[in-house]
């Protein structure tokens, strides 16, 4: 790891946590992997939540990092690193609190979320970080959920396999009130459709159309509430459920 680097992270230094913006993006690249996994390792602490140091440290080390990512193209090098720690915080809570300000751990996930996400039409990068995006759009936060929908709209669009496999979670999070989720995507075949129980899916068929939404269901696009009479036990594709409309 690059000294300064190590040295703000080792200490929480947060006095010379602002002298990482003197360092070239190409002579901290080689770092970032390694003071992302240790940015990891301080923000699972279990007084991170209240240590305002330490999250003050944390915020702009991720910025320096994101913005290096960005200027060196390195995300495919750094993916990994990246959605390690944006899955990190799924282990903590994202609710804001009453004064309506975003939880430590839900500002790290928006922070990275950005880098991660705007690179939809990476798929090497797409393939690490979509399981992980999904799994936000359930935890209660409405607007990472907003944001992450927008971002996952374009990733759908760019290579739409990657959304098939977790419809039933898209789907979900708007039948359990995510009624701020404003793109869905609905696994539409192409081709003959397969039957209820098939164990095939043509995932490489499919196209994906995105709906706008207002409050859950009386602004969506088509008969929703038979989505919420489907049993999700009998199959877990949603080429099943589009079968049964």
């Amino acid at each position: 790891m690059h000294h300064l680097f190590g040295l703000v992270l080792a200490h929480k230094d947060l006095s010379r946590a602002g002298d990482l913006f003197s360092l070239e993006d190409a002579e901290i690249e080689g770092s970032l992997s390694e003071a992302l996994e240790q940015i990891r390792i301080i923000s699972s602490a279990a007084d991170y939540q209240t240590n305002d140091n330490d999250q003050a440290v944390v915020e702009i080390c991720i910025t320096r990092i994101t913005t290096a990512i960005r200027e060196t193209a390195s995300i495919e090098r750094h993916g990994r690193a990246l959605v390690a720690l944006w899955e990190s915080c799924l282990e903590h809570n994202l609710t804001p609190s009453g004064r309506d300000e975003d939880a430590p751990h839900a500002k790290i996930a928006s922070d990275i979320m950005s880098c991660i996400l705007q690179n939809y039409n990476r798929p090497p990068v797409m393939a690490l970080a979509v399981p992980v995006a999904v799994k936000f759009l359930q935890r209660g936060n409405k607007e990472l959920c907003r944001n992450m929908s927008s971002y996952l709209s374009l990733a759908a669009i760019a290579k739409a396999e990657l959304l098939a496999e977790h419809t039933e979670t898209i789907v979900r999070s708007v039948l359990q009130g995510a009624e701020r989720v404003f793109a869905i995507f609905i696994c539409t075949p192409e081709g003959p459709q397969p039957q209820r129980g098939d164990s095939k899916h043509p995932s490489g068929n499919i196209q994906l159309r995105t709906c706008s939404l207002g409050p859950f269901p009386s602004h969506a696009e088509g008969n929703w509430g038979e989505f919420s009479q489907f049993d999700w036990a009998d199959s877990k594709d949603l080429w099943s459920c589009w079968t049964s409309r």
